[in-house]
């Protein structure tokens, strides 16, 4: 596995556990959770699409993401069923809001931020 991806796996992985985390913690509020899954999906993106550019993944993030948001407007029983086990509640959520959609907007864009802040530190990183 190539430098770049065991970075973003790093990432996706550490995503996960301060997202899982901040649900676990009552003053946090909630929407921080749906930030960070965006960020999560944002390094996923990177991770899969690794020769791509940024603006490649942060528009794939964007789509699936919005997608998945959008998608919690079917209301058919078999997707209803999944949405009420945990990795249907993780993954597909379970009531839209268009409050979401901002919040997966400011998550990606984190995850861009951070993306270019490591980018720019490894770039500076004397060759040894």
């Amino acid at each position: 596995m190539s430098k770049s991806k065991v970075t973003y796996f790093t990432l996706i992985i550490l995503t996960i556990i301060t997202g899982l985390l901040s649900r676990h913690f009552r003053p946090i509020p909630l929407f921080i959770g749906d930030i960070l899954w965006a960020t999560m999906v944002y390094f996923i993106m990177r991770f899969l699409f690794t020769s791509n550019p940024v603006k490649f993944s942060l528009i794939a993030a964007l789509l699936f993401s919005f997608a998945i948001e959008f998608s919690q407007l079917y209301k058919a029983l078999w997707i209803n069923n999944l949405r009420h086990t945990l990795f249907g509640r993780l993954v597909l959520g379970e009531g839209f809001l268009w409050s979401d959609l901002v919040c997966y907007t400011v998550g990606i864009a984190i995850g861009v931020l951070i993306d270019i802040l490591l980018k720019a530190q490894l770039s500076t990183v004397p060759e040894f």
